[in-house]
């Protein structure tokens, strides 16, 4: 049996493997293998196994050799030489030193390494060079297309995929297709009709053979119809809406009629049942019967909301809400039944029953006399008791009523408000006692108690002792009302008429609340803030108490003079100025001020007295001195002015006395005058740069010595100012337009460049440079000059403004966008804003920013003159006026074009209005 059984060929398997196998090795199976694939870890080779193996090599234990532990040690690795050494301070020094030895040589081979990658990256760059490179000489040729070039070239696209459509198109015309005979039958027979008529004309076979009578189609269609109808009447007489059809509006009605999709109708049905499972699970719940009651009057079932809310007012009597809403589904009669209903029901302490109930009345009787029937249930309603005072026409009634009223409710102060009212003044004061008793911390009737006072032509020092008195009565009856209270029930008193009661409250609360050393900061913002919402008499009572307090601050008296000038009379405005004055005599702003009105208002020898009286208390001053000069010049006594200003170059002596003198010789057409006169003050003042600026002109004015010459003696004017100051930007610029009318371009910009060097970041002197090169006819260097500036001076208005209209007019718009971006509210970019609406004749937004530019800065006078020439176009007189008496408030000192007409020697003595139309009329519309 041995002899014949077969080896087993899987007996191996069973087998232990050798020491070291690995599966697959053999074969020459490369790769990893993991804990997973190999199974648990087998422990190594036994010891006597390794030592039957060196046996067998010859090798015996007792005879190796210990192998050397530190034969593979990093030889530059010092841990094992000095181990056991102790790290001294003498050797923490020799590391860093050679730290930096190390760091000295690594920066050294690192400017190398810079340099020859360098040079490796621009030899690469000379072999392969960028894309951008490789067309650059094509960038710098665009520069030179011209715009119908640019328009003719054609659109972007894929040409040949265009071509290739168009003659597959092409072909396709001119092939021809047979087209099938099932196309053709089913054409012919699309809209076929067979029918014949039998001989009485009541029958017809239609397509298969099915007799049709067409009067019983008829007949039928006029049963529908008329059942749709009755259907319409029945439904309109159930809601009490009307008993028969409108023919007319019939087909209106229909067509408002809503049509409800399948999702609302699902959305009806899913609340329905929700609430239907509310109003069963818990009956006494109000809120679930009146939601149930409009899921169906919003489904259109007002018989079925009806029904459910009836139902809501059985199960839930004691709730208001459920019987106003049984109300308001039901017409008038049938709610005026309900609402009994709901009073018998014991809700008489229903206020909003009672008013529903009078709102269902029609006449006021009945109204009346519903309100008298809820005053027995509710004898202290303060609602009702007005309702029922309100219906009554005649005051003496009105006012029988009020006295049972405030018998009844005495703790109401609009009852007690109401009664006064109506009472002569005499009474009304025993109504506010018996109030003031009645309600010891209410201030609403110390406050009409106040205004009764005005009313009747009481004395003020009467009304600010009622109000003193009644914040210490408040005080001792417990009511601590806040300073913020008081001030806004003051806005409130004057809003309704009162302003002595409003100064009263602003005298007796002023100082609550606030620590000493901040009074006067609060009260100031108090009255700002009062004057932000409109209340000008609560602001001026908040400044004359601070003023009380502090007058000797020449900042209080200034914002209590701009409030009168504003909101108040030209008499206030004086008597507030005589007031500040008086107080603050050394006060130089104050004194011109006071004069600056008088002579606004026409008053010469007001303003001559002001200014004589101001010198007199302050000698030798300087704007005192030149305002009394100006004042006798604006109104023709010239030898007066010049005397004024003699004397004051004698007293005051000032650099700027100097240069109005020799302003006023030159207006007066004596140009050799100025120049002595500006001659000696140079001397005097050598770095007042606009001594050397008239200078230079006068020179050019006076001395014209053969062609150049003149211009020759104000050129070394001007470069001796240049070099005494030389952060004069007027003085860079004059010198500039100086060389450009001598035609000398090249010098101009030079001259320019200099003053850049000098004065980095300044805007007028990128925008001259601009000016220079559009006026020389180089419109790529204007705008070079003007993209360089705004990149020195990114927030530049003028520079933005130059940018907007050297760009196409497509372009300007996005340009505008950017500038406000950059700038902000600069005047200069808003009124071109304004200027760019006006030419697409949006005339109302143009209006606006117009408006927006001279808010921005009323002292640019360019400004007004551009909104001036605007509305000259598209204004009227009235706006046109409005505009002239603005301009003339502020008197504007700056702008290009306005600086041209104030300080040309034919035109310095025009006044604003004049000024603002000479201006208007010269500036040039860009389009």
């Amino acid at each position: 049996m041995a002899a014949n059984s077969k080896p087993n060929k899987l007996a191996f398997l069973s087998m232990t493997a050798p020491p070291g196998y690995v599966a697959g090795l053999g074969r020459g199976a490369s790769g990893f293998t993991t804990r997973s694939d190999i199974g648990p870890a087998r422990a190594g080779p036994s010891a006597d196994i390794i030592a039957a193996a060196k046996a067998r090599k010859g090798e015996a234990d007792d005879e190796r050799e210990e192998e050397d532990a530190d034969q593979y040690q990093d030889p530059e690795n010092e841990t094992g030489l000095f181990a056991g050494a102790i790290y001294e301070r003498d050797d923490e020094e020799a590391d860093k030193i050679w730290e930096g030895v190390d760091k000295q040589m690594d920066e050294r081979r690192r400017k190398y390494r810079e340099a020859r990658e360098k040079a490796e990256i621009e030899a690469l760059r000379q072999e392969r060079p960028k894309i951008q490179a490789q067309f650059a000489d094509l960038k710098r040729g665009l520069s030179t297309v011209t715009e119908d070039e640019w328009a003719a070239l054609p659109e972007a696209g894929n040409l040949t995929g265009k071509r290739r459509k168009a003659a597959a198109a092409r072909e396709s015309k001119d092939k021809t297709y047979n087209a099938p005979d099932s196309i053709l039958i089913g054409n012919r027979d699309r809209n076929q009709v067979e029918n014949s008529v039998v001989e009485d004309g009541t029958q017809s076979t239609v397509d298969g053979g099915v007799l049709t009578s067409l009067t019983e189609i008829g007949e039928a269609r006029n049963k529908i119809f008329s059942h749709q109808l009755d259907q319409a009447s029945s439904s309109s007489s159930v809601s009490g809406s009307a008993s028969t059809i409108d023919p007319k509006g019939y087909l209106t009605e229909l067509s408002s009629v809503v049509v409800k999709t399948d999702t609302e109708i699902g959305d009806i049905k899913k609340a329905r049942g929700l609430l239907d499972s509310v109003i069963k699970t818990n009956p006494k719940h109000a809120p679930g019967w009146i939601a149930a009651a409009r899921v169906e009057e919003v489904a259109g079932k007002m018989a079925s909301a009806r029904k459910i809310i009836a139902q809501g007012c059985i199960h839930c009597k004691g709730s208001e809400d459920v019987w106003l809403e049984n109300a308001r589904l039901n017409t008038n009669a049938n709610a005026r039944v309900i609402l009994a209903n709901a009073v018998a029901a014991g809700l008489t302490q229903s206020v909003k029953i009672w008013l529903k109930a009078a709102e269902l009345e029609n006449d006021p009787e009945s109204k009346k006399r519903v309100f008298r029937k809820s005053l027995e249930y509710l004898p202290n309603s303060t609602t009702l008791w007005k309702e029922l005072v309100n219906l009554e026409e005649n005051p003496e009634d009105a006012r029988i009523l009020l006295s049972g009223a405030v018998a009844a409710v005495p703790t109401s102060v609009e009852l007690w408000l109401t009664l006064a009212r109506l009472s002569t003044p005499e009474d009304a004061k025993k109504v506010l006692n018996q109030a003031r008793k009645s309600l010891p911390t209410s201030s609403e009737i110390w406050i009409a108690a106040g205004r009764l006072l005005e009313e009747t032509d009481a004395d003020e020092s009467q009304i600010d002792k009622t109000m003193s008195l009644a914040v210490s009565s408040l005080r001792k009856a417990g009511a601590v009302i806040a300073r913020d209270q008081w001030l806004k029930e003051a806005e409130r008193v004057e809003k309704e008429g009162s302003p002595l009661t409003c100064a009263a409250i602003i005298k007796a609360t002023i100082h609550l609340d606030v620590e000493e050393e901040d009074r006067r900061t609060v009260w100031v913002e108090d009255a700002q803030a009062a004057l932000d919402k409109g209340c000008v008499q609560t602001a001026r009572a908040i400044l004359a108490h601070c003023l009380q307090v502090f007058n000797d601050k020449e900042s209080i008296w200034k914002f209590a003079a701009d409030i009168e000038k504003k909101h108040g009379t030209r008499e206030s405005l004086e008597a507030i100025l005589e007031r500040a004055v008086a107080r603050l005599p050394r006060s130089q702003s104050l004194w011109l001020l006071l004069a600056n009105e008088k002579r606004l208002a026409n008053d010469v020898l007001g303003a001559r007295d002001v200014l004589e009286r101001a010198f007199a208390r302050n000698m030798g001053s300087e704007e005192i001195s030149l305002a009394a000069a100006k004042l006798e010049a604006e109104n023709g006594q010239k030898l007066e002015a010049g005397r004024l200003l003699e004397r004051a170059r004698q007293e005051v002596g000032s650099a700027r006395v100097w240069m109005k003198s020799a302003v006023f010789e030159r207006n007066e057409k004596r140009p050799e005058r100025a120049l002595e006169l500006v001659e000696e003050a140079i001397v005097k003042f050598p770095s007042f740069a606009k001594l050397h600026m008239m200078l230079g002109q006068l020179l050019e004015e006076v001395r014209p010595k053969e062609g150049q010459e003149n211009i020759k003696a104000a050129r070394e004017a001007l470069s001796k100012g240049l070099k005494a100051c030389p952060n004069s930007i007027d003085l860079w610029l004059l010198s500039s337009r100086l060389e450009e009318r001598a035609g000398l371009i090249i010098r101009a910009r030079a001259i320019l460049e200099k003053a850049r060097i000098s004065n980095p970041r300044n805007d007028r002197l990128w925008a001259e440079s601009a000016g220079v090169e559009e006026r020389s006819g180089s419109q790529a260097q204007f705008k070079s000059m003007i993209s360089r500036g705004l990149q020195e001076c990114p927030s530049s208005g003028l520079l933005w403004t130059l940018s907007i209209w050297s760009e196409p007019k497509a372009s300007r718009k996005t340009r505008s966008a950017d500038a406000l971006k950059r700038t902000g509210d600069d005047c200069r970019v808003i009124s071109s804003v304004a200027r760019l609406f006006w030419n697409d004749r949006k005339i109302e937004q143009a209006r606006k920013w117009f408006e927006r530019s001279v808010k921005a800065d009323p002292d640019w006078g360019d400004g007004w003159c551009w909104w001036y020439k605007f509305e000259t176009q598209h204004g009227n007189d009235p706006i046109r006026e409005g505009i002239l008496k603005r301009c003339k408030e502020v008197e504007p000192r700056h702008g290009e074009e306005w600086q041209k007409v104030r300080k040309n020697l034919e035109t310095h003595h025009l006044t604003v209005e004049q000024a603002v139309k000479l201006v208007a009329e010269k500036l040039q519309i860009t389009t």
